[in-house]
């Protein structure tokens, strides 16, 4: 009778410890892949800015080099067959050109397809000078006389969002649950999941987030739709190499779809 008493006790010690073990081991991976795509947000940065700066400020140029750069965090390209790994990422880089993630789809519970945009950029223009954006004929004036002085100083200032996607399944539906309560947008009082026979009180914090509004406002719509996806930020600056385009500054100095509102 004792030994199956012990028995009883160790199973029911374990199915409530369980789901928070497990979310310890699931979420210590989902962290480490977070800060993989945190190295990968920063570079990819980079790569908008060099592309603005070469491309004189295009939005398409510069959404497509932060997109191939990010491609690692998205998902892998190196799988046996299909031509490979050079075959792979060109494929996958058509698949997501047009900055939505259209194929990433949820791997824990109901399949959820992934279709909101991968990258926004907000963009700035900064010198000494006030510096407007150019016209084109200013191009073949870019490296000569005062006109160089100028325009030489005009800096591209980047700040590139990248929705990124939590993949791990059941750490990225605990995770969501609990940074919604910590940045104030969402309130979660249901059953806790990492201690089954407790409610949980993860309470929306008031001002738990300095993020601007829009991005906010983008994270729960996600959410609610089952995409799990986090922000992050990398920002880089660079001298504008060639003379700045007005048209692809105007109206909307950001790139679609970023608010203009950042």
């Amino acid at each position: 009778m004792t030994k199956r008493r012990t028995r009883g006790q160790a199973a029911v010690e374990t199915a409530i410890t369980m789901p928070l073990v497990l979310f310890l081991i699931l979420g210590t991976m989902q962290l480490f892949s977070m800060m993989h795509g945190r190295v990968m947000t920063q570079y990819a940065a980079y790569r908008a800015t060099r592309a603005g700066s070469v491309n004189h400020g295009n939005c398409t140029a510069m959404t497509h080099a932060a997109i191939l750069a990010l491609l690692p965090s998205i998902g892998t390209f190196i799988r046996q067959g299909g031509g490979g790994a050079a075959v792979q990422m060109a494929d996958m880089f058509n698949r997501h050109k047009d900055n939505r993630y259209n194929d990433v789809v949820q791997t824990g519970g109901a399949p959820v397809t992934y279709t909101g945009a991968i990258v926004w950029i907000v963009r700035d223009l900064s010198d000494d000078n006030g510096l407007k954006p150019a016209s084109d004929s200013d191009e073949e004036q870019f490296d000569q006389g005062a006109i160089d002085d100028v325009l030489q100083l005009t800096r591209l200032d980047t700040r590139l969002i990248f929705w990124y996607p939590m993949r791990i399944p059941f750490a990225n539906w605990v995770m969501s649950k609990m940074l919604l309560a910590h940045m104030g947008l969402q309130s979660y009082v249901a059953s806790n999941p990492l201690m089954m026979p407790q409610a949980a009180n993860w309470n929306a914090a008031q001002g738990g987030s300095n993020l601007e509004q829009p991005i906010l406002d983008e994270l729960l719509a996600r959410h609610n739709a089952g995409e799990y996806v986090f922000p992050i930020e990398g920002t880089y600056s660079m001298r504008m190499m060639t003379p700045v385009r007005r048209r692809n500054f105007e109206p909307n100095k950001n790139c679609a779809p970023t608010p203009p509102s950042l």
